[in-house]
């Protein structure tokens, strides 16, 4: 092979390694654009939550005009109703997350005095000692009752299709929830999560918890993919540079070799087959030494510290 030919192949596979770190470059810079979207989703949340959690409560039709529609706006934002729950349509939303167990929350349908129904979470309450379902439902006050409650869009369905025992619902969707306690005047454009109610009961389900503050890895992932992105350039270039340090070295042992010969050649007393086989042996130990540094040395550049 001439040597035109080598630095021809060499060129290309040198290319090649460019183009493979400048693929990956591309899906890391993908993928953390991904992570910065998420990031800013999660920062629009917070400072929602941040604005309307522990706003002034207003009326409820203050918020819903009579059209029924849901300004994304106002979620979490409290709202005061006065009427009477519809206790004979008490649902349980099975499969939630609260207390370390798959919990069910309570949802009772609210009829206001002006004649809206809107549909109320008062809580949740754990399965039962003895069988999956609570042991007990605590019922609302009865007669006229004051309800303070925060704002939140409905559910979508379930992807998986599943369903759910009579007297239940696998997810907070409004149109099922107003379907199967046959309300269709409901409002299906947001429901609310209790935040008091007056004449107070004796019994109540367990309060659900305030919404996280926690903003989430995103951001920090983001950042990863960045660096892994460098990396991907910084291991192409060692790889470069290492191909070229051994063409060097291969050189300088090639030139020492002839040398040698040479010199064993002159001198009888190193023409010793054994002293050529002690020098071959010597060579190789110092390239596998070297290579060994050279992979030490790239473990520790592609290490997190």
């Amino acid at each position: 092979m001439s040597g035109r030919t080598a630095r021809q192949q060499t060129a290309l596979r040198w290319a090649g390694y460019v183009a493979i770190a400048i693929v990956f470059a591309i899906v890391c810079a993908f993928l953390s654009n991904w992570q910065f979207t998420r990031n800013a989703d999660r920062s629009s949340q917070l400072a929602l939550i941040a604005a309307n959690y522990d706003a002034a409560p207003v009326p409820l039709d203050q918020v819903i005009g009579t059209d029924g529609t849901f300004p994304p706006a106002d979620q979490w934002r409290p709202v005061t109703l006065t009427g009477e729950y519809l206790t004979d349509r008490t649902l349980l939303a099975r499969n939630r997350a609260h207390g370390g167990t798959s919990a069910f929350e309570v949802l009772v349908p609210f009829r206001t005095v002006e004649g809206a129904v809107f549909l109320i979470d008062r809580g949740w309450l754990p399965p039962g000692s003895a069988q999956p379902e609570p042991d007990t439902i605590p019922a609302p006050p009865s007669g006229q009752v004051q309800v303070v409650a925060r704002l939140k869009p409905g559910e979508p369905l379930p992807n998986s299709g599943r369903s759910a025992p009579d007297g239940q619902v696998p997810t907070i969707n409004l149109p099922l929830v107003a379907e199967t306690t046959a309300q269709p005047t409901l409002i299906t454009s947001a429901y609310g999560l209790l935040v008091s109610e007056q004449p107070s009961p004796s019994q109540a389900p367990n309060a659900l918890e305030s919404p996280s503050d926690d903003p989430g890895p995103y951001l920090s992932y983001a950042i990863q993919w960045i660096l892994f992105a460098l990396m991907g350039f910084v291991f192409i270039w060692y790889m470069i540079r290492t191909e070229i340090r051994h063409r060097r070295e291969d050189a300088e042992d090639a030139a020492a070799a002839a040398s040698a010969e040479v010199a064993e050649t002159a001198s009888p007393e190193e023409a010793d087959p054994s002293a050529a086989a002690r020098r071959r042996r010597q060579r190789e130990t110092r390239r596998r030494d070297r290579d060994m540094q050279e992979e030490d040395a790239l473990l520790d550049e592609l290490t997190p510290r």
